[in-house]
């Protein structure tokens, strides 16, 4: 069984200093195989930024797997947006923007959605698409495939930021290489719903966070997410759990949870 810390939007030069250190306990505490940061570790994407967001990922329960966001670009500079778009991140951060991992019972297959030619929305590319397609097929049998991105792609009803353009097609090839699980940020908003994306289509999971620290809060509660498969594999089921930021930062509490079961369809709420 698997145990994945899901992180996002951490927007380091807008954080709440006193959730810092409680983030860190509460990640230890949960005892995860793998931490997840969806994107967003950044305000400004400046190089200060990233090396606090670099100590803070050397505190974390390793090992630590990240994508970048659109805030991880240096929107506001545009020569270093169009010509070292990911520069900065790759020397403080990694310099691989599309890892995987192989853990017992799940392959975790990330794709990088930042994108220097729009200020918010994000795009997956042909080849990224390609290559994440791929290592989900070649996957070991019965394991969970989880994708990790920054944009979803698709937004829930009342979004209020603009979606990918080509997100739908993307969550198409994405479940038919059979994909499970689909982690992503960006909406600052939490949310844990099995998809159908078209009539006759397998469904996917499609589990976001809000930001783990900072105070664009967006009238939600700073959160992250614990996501534990229920059976050994191949996996059938899986629990999501949500935890808020408590009242003056002193730390963080289970909150909403989420269960679901996979069938001939897909994943589904469990009964």
């Amino acid at each position: 069984m698997a145990r994945l810390l899901h992180l996002s939007d951490l927007h380091f030069g807008r954080t709440r200093p006193g959730l810092l250190q409680p983030l860190v306990d509460a990640a230890w505490a949960l005892k995860p195989d793998v931490t997840l940061i969806s994107g967003d570790l950044t305000q400004r994407a400046r190089e200060w930024q990233f090396e606090e967001a670099a100590n803070l990922i050397a505190d974390l329960p390793q090992p630590v797997l990240t994508v970048p966001g659109n805030h991880d670009i240096p929107l506001d500079l545009p020569l270093s947006r169009f010509l070292r778009s990911f520069s900065a991140y790759k020397a403080d951060i990694s310099a691989d923007l599309e890892p995987m991992l192989d853990l017992p019972g799940a392959r975790i297959v990330a794709i990088n959605t930042a994108w220097p030619f729009a200020f918010e929305h994000g795009k997956v590319r042909s080849r990224s698409l390609s290559r994440a397609v791929q290592r989900l097929r070649d996957a070991p049998d019965g394991v969970l495939r989880v994708v990790m991105l920054h944009h979803p792609l698709v937004h829930p009803p009342g979004a209020r930021k603009e979606p990918m353009p080509n997100g739908d097609r993307a969550a198409l090839a994405l479940s038919e290489a059979g994909a499970d699980l689909v982690l992503s940020g960006h909406l600052h908003t939490w949310g844990a719903a099995a998809d159908m994306l078209r009539e006759g289509r397998r469904s996917m999971l499609q589990v976001s966070a809000g930001t783990g620290l900072s105070t664009r809060l967006r009238g939600e509660d700073n959160d992250f997410n614990l996501i534990e498969t229920l059976s050994q594999p191949p996996v059938h089921a899986l629990r999501v759990t949500r935890y808020v930021a408590k009242t003056g930062g002193d730390g963080f509490a289970p909150g909403a949870t989420a269960d679901f079961v996979e069938g001939e369809a897909g994943w589904r709420p469990a009964d």
